[in-house]
């Protein structure tokens, strides 16, 4: 705290604080001033005439003082109330010795304008801090700021700001002291910036820290400010933010050109004015950069520009053109092994190899340029280049070495987005190569498949769909969804789309195929990493079309239903008994029988399609029946269809999806035959003139006539021995012809060799030997045995004569 009894208040300028009297020889008051007087609490003539000692409580120590010529320091007055008044004083003889003149003043007062002068002059001799004084009209009264202080302009006594500065920057100083004047209110390490105009081109920053002067009445008088070069701490913080930046937003991506374009935006205009990123093709690829030291085709490709004055220069060599051969410099010896090269002009020109290219990588108004090498385990990767156009201070070393930090950060993140690259390319080659093809034309249906990986191509999963042809004309729809993602939930796609074939060409029914399934992926899971056992799943959807009755037949597991665009042009969910997802175990699967019109179109999909934009399933599943009605309205083809539900604007997908469209067609009552026959040997002759006739009709060759009578005689002979009740014999005619043979037992057929003395069992070896394919499946009720022949094409008609 405070003294209490201490006048805290500004002191009184000095002329006007100043006590004086006149003594005689022995040290009486001859004359005194008010101002004396008042010191001791007594006026001018009561002290007059006295001796000073009678004033003083310390009066043999001045005695000796004054018998011994001009004298100073302090002493103590005694007022008249009591106590002590401390004073400074100087005691001046006069010639001859006939007495003194005394000055004197408050000896804080004295020591408030010694400690202030002494403070003045200690900060107008030093060079390491400015100080200038200004009046209330800010002119400059004084100052210790010449051209040597900060290597800048010099602020003379009587100039004004805007004679050292530029006027904008004038007027912000103008404004922050004028509101000081007004306020009172001390400004603390202001930082200014300063554009003098008699140094064009250069600025500096100062940290303003200022007072307001003012007089004993507290008036205003000036404002007095310290000044220090904030230049070099200014640079030093922005180049921690610039790293700063740059470590969190660089990254940020596992895109290769999008890293480098993020480091180039993040340096541009911080460091310079214009910059761009070169990166090996093979980076760029996913591949590990060539080893290239020295001049020559470096296989370089410009992948990142950056300009602050708005769009890429077009004499510059722009975004994904190769970068032409260089000439074997030592500063690309320098860049190549890793260190940062500055640049000027001239000697970037010297790079190319063909000077005629020189103005294709140097700006018009480029004067300073530095590069540094994007290194990572041993590999350049490429480099970074930064020019500057306006600044017309020229990179240092100090920017060089913030470059290659900021590069060295970088290419880490550069070589992480290029392994991912890789990564992602393996398994998305891997991926496309485990699809079917995206169109498939069959007599049963027209199919069109899509897909989308999550995160709009940056992620691959394990979603999948198939169209899987099937005996007899048929044709199974299929799409399922795999839980994870990455190169593990692809090769379990893989592992489920191959079980999911084999299962087909056994003809099993939908709900079975799922059994079949639901126990494989039980057994992967069994088979994984105890951690990874519960992330083993998936849900999928087994439709089978038949085009002679239009019949599809399907079951779901934990899969969302289908969509069914009628020929009236209107989208519904079909209500298909959903069953649980695949590797659940325990839970019957269910069938869903749907008859299909010609021309309907059946929607497959994954739940990545109705869950785009947050939304509810039934709302995702409701829109999507919506949006197919529409472009179903517009006569789409079934890829443009999938297109356009594909390009949604609730952007991408955070999950991937599987899309498979089916136009479904209806074979031609014409183009099928079919009878029952006894189970009686005697029949055997009819179903061959029966085949024989049908035959005939569709206009077939005598050959295959020849060979569906001996297939038929073979199969139907097989059944009648085999079986018990009526044999049913059907026979289709498309791209191939078809010979079906129905009977009510479930003994399968097993295709063998016999011996030279075995009177039976050639007969499926006959069969097998006279069709393209045979196989069987199984009904509910018996089974059917089909053989299948290739047809020659039909000849186009002739031009017309």
């Amino acid at each position: 705290m405070k003294d209490s009894s201490q006048d805290t208040g500004a002191p009184p300028p000095p002329l006007d604080g100043i006590a004086t009297a006149v003594l005689d020889a022995h040290g009486s008051v001859l004359y005194c001033s008010d101002t004396a007087a008042a010191l001791v609490g007594r006026t001018a003539s009561e002290v007059r005439g006295h001796t000073v000692f009678r004033l003083l409580t310390d009066a043999s120590k001045h005695e000796w003082r004054l018998t011994r010529g001009p004298a100073g320091g302090r002493a103590a007055l005694r007022p008249r109330g009591g106590g002590a008044v401390e004073v400074a004083f100087r005691m001046l003889p006069f010639d001859g010795g006939t007495g003194f003149f005394v000055i004197a003043a408050p000896a804080r007062w004295a020591t408030d304008w010694e400690q202030g002068g002494a403070f003045l002059h200690a900060l107008l001799v030093q060079d390491r801090i400015g100080i200038s004084i200004r009046d209330r009209d800010l002119t400059a009264v004084r100052s210790n700021m010449t051209p040597e202080l900060f290597d800048g302009p010099a602020f003379p006594p009587g100039s004004r700001l805007t004679d050292v500065m530029s006027a904008l920057d004038a007027e912000a100083v103008r404004a922050v002291l004028r509101g000081l004047l007004e306020t009172g209110v001390p400004l603390v390490g202001h930082e200014q910036r300063l554009r003098s105009p008699q140094m064009s081109g250069r600025q500096w920053y100062l940290a303003l820290t200022s007072v307001r002067l003012q007089d004993a009445q507290g008036n205003a008088t000036g404002v007095a400010t310290l000044v220090s070069d904030a230049t070099a701490q200014r640079r030093s913080r922005r180049y921690l933010e610039l790293a700063h930046r740059a470590s969190v937003r660089i990254s940020a991506s596992l895109d290769v050109t999008r890293t480098a374009q993020d480091l180039v935006d993040v340096l541009v205009p911080a460091l310079g004015e214009l910059g761009w990123v070169n990166l090996a093709e093979a980076v760029l690829r996913g591949d590990e950069p060539p080893k290239v030291v020295g001049g020559g085709d470096l296989q370089l490709r410009r992948t990142a520009v950056a300009s602050s004055d708005g769009p890429w220069p077009g004499a510059l060599l722009q975004p994904g053109m190769a970068v032409p051969p260089y000439r074997g410099t030592a500063n690309l010896w320098n860049l190549q092994h890793g260190g940062a090269v500055i640049y000027d002009r001239e000697s970037f020109l010297a790079l190319p190899a063909d000077p005629d290219l020189a103005r294709v990588l140097v700006p018009e108004h480029g004067h300073s340029a530095v590069s540094a090498p994007l290194f990572a385990r041993g590999l350049m990767l490429g480099s970074v280049t930064i020019w500057r156009t306006e600044q017309s201070d020229a990179f240092d070393q100090e920017d060089a070495e913030l470059l290659a930090e900021i590069a060295s950060r970088a290419a880490l993140s550069v070589d992480n987005a290029r392994r991912y690259t890789r990564e992602h390319n393996a398994a998305v080659s891997l991926q496309q190569r485990l699809l079917p093809r995206a169109t498939t034309d069959t007599p049963a249906a027209e199919t069109a498949g899509l897909y989308l990986p999550a995160g709009g191509g940056a992620e691959i999963s394990g979603d999948w769909f198939d169209a899987i042809p099937l005996p007899s004309l048929r044709t199974a729809f299929v799409v399922g969804d795999v839980i994870g993602h990455g190169l593990a939930a692809t090769a379990t796609m893989g592992r489920l789309r191959t079980a999911v074939q084999t299962l087909a060409d056994l003809e099993l029914s939908p709900d079975e195929v799922l059994t079949h399934l639901d126990d494989l992926v039980s057994r992967l899971a069994a088979e994984a990493d105890p951690a990874q056992q519960d992330t083993v799943g998936s849900t999928c959807l087994y439709a089978v079309y038949d085009p002679v009755d239009g019949r599809c037949t399907l079951a779901s597991a934990g899969h969302p239903p289908p969509v069914l665009i009628g020929p009236d042009g209107i989208g519904r969910l079909l209500d298909a008994t959903p069953g649980p997802p695949l590797g659940v175990g325990g839970l019957p699967f269910e069938t869903t029988v749907v008859d299909l019109a010609a021309g309907s179109v059946l929607a497959l999909y994954t739940d990545g399609l109705i869950h785009r934009g947050g939304l509810d399933p039934d709302v995702g599943m409701r829109r999507l029946a919506d949006r197919l009605t529409e472009q179903a309205r517009r006569g789409s083809s079934l890829d443009a269809l999938g297109r356009a539900l594909l390009a949604d604007d609730a952007g991408p997908s955070r999950d991937d999806i599987a899309l498979l469209l089916a136009r479904t067609r209806l074979l031609p009552e014409e183009a099928t035959a079919t009878w029952e026959f006894p189970a009686d040997p005697a029949v055997v002759a009819d179903a061959r003139e029966a085949a024989t006739r049908q035959s005939a009709v569709w206009g077939l060759d005598d050959a295959t006539i020849f060979t569906t009578e001996l297939i038929v005689s073979e199969l139907v002979t097989n059944a009648i021995r085999y079986a018990s009740g009526p044999v049913g014999l059907r026979l289709m005619r498309e791209t191939a012809l078809i010979c079906e043979v129905s009977d009510s037992s479930n003994t399968q057929p097993r295709l063998r060799r016999a011996r030279t003395s075995d009177e039976g069992g050639r007969g499926l070896f006959l069969v097998a030997q006279l069709s393209t394919r045979w196989g069987s499946r199984y009904g509910r009720h018996g089974k059917t045995i089909w053989a299948e022949q290739a047809l020659p094409p039909t000849p186009p008609p002739p031009f017309p004569t």
